[in-house]
């Protein structure tokens, strides 16, 4: 009887048919394979230590891998720092005058610095605060201050708070003066986080502009006010004597 593995032009015309089984593998062949597959999925070891199981084990590995350990070091290093500047604040804190120039002036260049001048007497103040306080959360690696109005600045006067300036480089790259500026008695804190971003204080999720459709709507609102009475200016003019 004619061996089914055999290679032959009619096995394989017999195999094309269904005829015949497909041809089994040679057992090192597969074997080869499987080698490969399983060198391909395999993790090296260092890959799942921390930095500090990296340097105590170091000597365990070879020449090849100590480089692929070096720069996996790195790696992981600048990966820990960012994650350190990120997570660097996350709160809103209270300072006074007196550090003032190093909280927010000498503050690293690569952060962006909000202070809110406030008196506490103030609602509006208050409520900036509270959303600040969220903001904070939200945005780690952005500083978040706050400071009463007096201890910075004498003789503030009430209609400019509150007052919110954003720093950068150690300058004022924006500033929201008064109640109006900051976005009024009703301020919403995804209202506050859209005006920071802006700006570039922050890099927000929010798709649009939350006060969107009440802009949409005061537009219109004051369209039609101005073709009432430009209806109006007209009715006037039609209904005044021609004089000859």
């Amino acid at each position: 009887m004619q061996d089914p593995n055999e290679d032959t032009e009619w096995n394989d015309i017999l195999r094309q048919f269904g005829i015949l089984p497909p041809k089994e593998k040679e057992k090192d062949e597969i074997e080869e394979m499987v080698l490969h597959l399983q060198k391909e999925a395999e993790v090296k070891p260092y890959e799942r230590m921390n930095l500090e199981e990296l340097e105590e084990a170091e000597d365990d590995f070879d020449e090849a891998d100590r480089k692929a350990i070096e720069m996996y070091r790195q790696q992981r290093l600048e990966e820990w720092k960012c994650l350190q500047r990120m997570q660097k604040y996350g709160e809103l804190r209270e300072i006074c005058g007196e550090q003032y120039v190093k909280e927010v002036t000498n503050a690293p260049e690569d952060v962006w610095v909000i202070i809110h001048l406030y008196r506490s007497s103030i609602p509006m103040c208050l409520l900036v605060n509270e959303h600040l306080s969220l903001l904070a959360r939200k945005f780690p690696q952005v500083k978040f201050l706050k400071a009463i109005v007096n201890s910075c600045i004498l003789n503030y006067q009430d209609r400019c708070l509150p007052t919110i300036l954003v720093y950068k480089y150690g300058e004022i790259k924006s500033r929201f003066i008064g109640v109006s500026e900051c976005g009024g008695m009703h301020l919403k804190v995804e209202e506050l986080e859209w005006k920071l971003a802006e700006v570039g204080a922050v890099e927000t999720d929010l798709e649009e502009n939350p006060r969107k459709d009440i802009m949409d709507m005061m537009t219109l609102s004051v369209q039609n006010i101005s073709a009432h009475e430009d209806t109006n200016t007209r009715s006037s003019d039609v209904m005044k004597p021609c004089i000859t």
